[in-house]
């Protein structure tokens, strides 16, 4: 079952999302689409900044995927300085993509 990751961040900046961004996709710059991820299984990726910090919501195909990606970000996450923060995760009720 699909489901939503969350990070909202309060306190992550635009240039450690970039750190991290450009680590994920082993220093080729800012990941661009789904093969630049480390695991396989995501669907999207949206991230944005906030009036207090940075926000991300990803959809994998399953909980486990995440998971997997987790254990590769979480750690480039706190090398970068961002705040920790643990990520929301819900099943998806409805998904529409092109």
């Amino acid at each position: 079952m699909a489901i939503i990751a969350i990070f909202d961040q309060p306190g992550m900046t635009q240039a450690q999302y970039e750190q991290v961004s450009n680590k994920v996709n082993g220093d080729r710059g800012l990941v661009k689409q789904p093969a630049d991820w480390p695991v396989p299984g995501l669907i999207s990726h949206t991230s944005a900044p906030t009036p207090d910090g940075w926000y991300v919501a990803d959809v994998w195909e399953s909980e486990e995927a995440f998971r997997r990606f987790s254990e590769v970000v979480l750690p480039l996450l706190r090398e970068a300085g961002a705040p920790e923060v643990e990520p929301k995760i819900y099943p998806v009720f409805n998904l529409v993509t092109p």
